[in-house]
């Protein structure tokens, strides 16, 4: 690129002749327009608030750069504002060692994975390189050295770029948005070769380099505004796919809770995002026998959501032993052995008899399930835990039994209740839900199942707007007193 012409040798005069002046105006028109672009640019990607891609950022800073730099080398301009061209100078100086980090900043997002060390690596050098140039500048130490050493490390760079962009890149045809640029990049060339030419007095004519610069912007523009759009349809498709899997989730949920006589049920789902790993169903089965199953998947989004899908299919085929709850948990998980590698599924399933006036229960690395009085609010935790699901294939489980009361609260739960974390970073815990339980154990089963998930966000400070940092079930099954 060319160097900024020194300033320090304009007379300090404010006549200029009406040849310098069109010209001046036509780097204003020039400058305008950059500065247009650049601050559109930025302006786009501040107005988008939640993406991750900052080509849009690096390309208006780039553009923003230039057009200042153009402004600031146009001596008629400079005495219209009064800019001592001894400050302009520093000022372009100090743009041309640095606007060469925003452009690389920008390919550092273009280019593939593999490359994106030797981009970093040239980032390193050139900021290395633009702090010391400035002090030198500031201080007037060997200016020649710094600008010979400049023009090297932009030659340098270019080349390199368009190395990693054109040369070594997948084989077949040039995408068409690279294309652009590559065209965009030889016109910029030329001009900026003829500005060198004319800086050594081979060709004669003025500095015409920003015309070559626009057309370079362009092309670049076209490059960052096809990768914008294509993220944005990619992250529409995506979030499409996501509305089909949260139908898909919801759909396999229960509709409603079964309606038992001398039973009440209450069950809430609260999902971290669109869709979750948590699940919970029940199977109804003939006379008053009841079984209930909560499962967490590890992990969250789609994946543990495809899992969780995966179980409702093998929960589904159980009845035959939904009597035994170590039967129901071995099922699920020869069910779901070597589906998965990097998830695994912790399970509760409880079996009620009402007639026979029982409660199996088994676990599978899941957290304890909670017994309450609701005569005198008297709660304990049972806990019968075998392996993971979806580990082990040869895993075994037990369970316990339990006499069914009148007025016995059974609570199951997945453990985003209990992780529940304050700003301290303390989890909500057992003992608080056991505390909890026993100070309202007056409360209907949907009742209390409202206000616990209410205190726990409380807890939690999502009731001031902090994010859930995972999902949460809680089923609470009563037996009530018969009259």
């Amino acid at each position: 690129m060319l160097q900024p012409a020194s300033l320090a040798n304009l007379a300090a005069t404010s006549t200029f002749s009406n040849a310098e002046w069109r010209w001046t105006i036509l780097a204003i028109g020039i400058g305008a327009i950059l500065l247009t672009i650049g601050f559109l640019a930025v302006g786009v990607f501040l107005f988008r608030k939640q993406t991750t891609d900052r080509t849009l950022l690096y390309f208006g800073i780039y553009v923003i750069l230039y057009a200042v730099r153009v402004f600031l080398r146009e001596p008629p301009l400079l005495s219209v504002l009064s800019i001592s061209p001894a400050v302009a100078g520093h000022f372009i100086r100090a743009i041309t060692f640095t606007f060469a980090l925003p452009l690389l900043f920008l390919f550092l997002e273009v280019v593939q994975t593999r490359w994106r060390p030797v981009i970093l690596w040239m980032l390193g050098v050139q900021l290395v390189f633009a702090t010391f140039a400035i002090l030198f500048d500031l201080l007037g130490v060997a200016p020649r050295a710094v600008d010979i050493t400049n023009s090297l490390l932009v030659l340098a760079s270019w080349i390199l770029l368009i190395v990693l962009l054109f040369v070594f890149r997948p084989p077949g045809r040039l995408p068409r948005e690279l294309r652009v640029v590559a065209v965009g990049l030889v016109v910029d060339g030329l001009f900026v070769l003829h500005a060198n030419l004319a800086g050594l007095a081979v060709l004669r004519g003025r500095d015409v380099e920003p015309i070559g610069f626009l057309v370079f912007v362009f092309s670049l523009g076209y490059l960052v505004a096809h990768r914008v759009f294509a993220k944005e349809e990619s992250l529409f498709a995506i979030q499409k796919e996501l509305e089909i899997a949260e139908q898909i989730q919801t759909s396999i949920l229960p509709r409603e809770v079964p309606r038992l006589a001398g039973v009440e049920i209450a069950a809430r789902y609260l999902p971290m995002s669109a869709v979750a790993g948590d699940f919970y169903d029940f199977l109804t089965l003939e006379g008053r026998k009841l079984g209930i199953l909560v499962a967490d998947v590890t992990g969250h989004g789609v994946p543990a959501a495809l899992i969780a899908s995966m179980l409702k299919v093998a929960f589904a085929v159980q009845t035959a032993h939904a009597q035994n709850p170590e039967r129901v948990l071995i099922g699920l998980n020869q069910a779901l052995c070597g589906k998965f590698e990097e998830h695994f599924v912790t399970a509760v399933y409880l079996y009620a008899d009402l007639d026979a006036k029982i409660v199996r229960y088994a676990g599978a690395g899941h957290p304890p399930l909670l017994l309450c009085s609701r005569s005198n609010g008297a709660t304990r935790s049972i806990e019968q835990n075998g392996l993971f699901l979806g580990m082990f294939p040869d895993a075994a489980y037990s369970s316990i039994e339990i006499p069914l009361r009148q007025d016995d609260r059974y609570v199951l739960y997945t453990d985003g209740l209990l992780e529940s974390a304050n700003a301290k970073g303390e989890e909500f815990g057992l003992p608080r839900c056991k505390q909890f339980l026993e100070s309202h154990f007056r409360l209907a089963a949907a009742a209390l199942a409202d206000e616990l998930l209410s205190e726990i966000a409380q807890w939690s400070a999502r009731s001031s707007g902090r994010a859930q940092e995972d999902d949460m079930t809680l089923i609470v099954f009563d037996c009530q007193r018969q009259s």
